[in-house]
């Protein structure tokens, strides 16, 4: 979880929007969670209810952009792969296949920007703050009617218990749809 929020901590110093900067804190959900092989599929599934489209979709994706280059943004083959895979590391077809899909996509600088500022999120080192993204991540929630998700958490709590079922990942503008959604109606 450290490297997210480094990553988060990159993404927010440098300016980027709360999408970017909520895509960075989760990316790597599925490692967290214990699931190392297609990660980014995993984690996706897991917020994909919980989050906008293009947060899920970016990490979905960034799993594959992670192994290729793009110089237009700054972004080189991490040197931590090298040291990882070997420096003679071919992708699997399905990763390269991919990646290929995502370069087409309209979130493909999303998910990219995900890969920018977590290349530089290897430092065990680094001093980070889950205080720093209250504003994005959102204060507890108040269960939308009930039912089976009654008993709903933030990305703290998420983040302190490693047990919680089902976390809430909202940026702002999703908690201000959901408020609006759930009013009561008045006779």
């Amino acid at each position: 979880m450290h490297t997210c929020l480094q990553s988060a901590t990159h993404a927010l110093k440098a300016g980027h929007d709360e999408k970017i900067i909520l895509a960075c804190l989760l990316h790597d959900i599925g490692v967290v969670s214990f699931i190392r092989c297609d990660h980014g599929y995993w984690g996706a599934q897991m917020i994909e209810p919980y989050v906008d489209e293009e947060v899920s979709w970016a990490v979905r994706s960034h799993q594959a952009l992670r192994f290729f280059p793009d110089e237009s943004v700054g972004y080189r083959y991490p040197d931590m792969y090298i040291k990882l895979f070997g420096d003679d590391y071919k992708p699997e077809p399905y990763i390269v296949a991919e990646y290929e899909r995502a370069l087409k996509h309209k979130w493909y600088m999303t998910s990219r920007l995900i890969c920018v500022n977590d290349i530089y999120s290897f430092d065990p080192n680094m001093k980070v703050n889950l205080d720093d993204f209250v504003d994005i991540i959102g204060p507890q929630l108040p269960p939308a009617g009930g039912g089976p998700r009654a008993r709903r958490f933030t990305l703290g709590a998420y983040v302190a218990h490693h047990d919680v079922a089902e976390p809430v990942f909202v940026t702002r503008a999703h908690e201000n749809r959901r408020r609006q959604s759930v009013r009561p109606h008045r006779t």
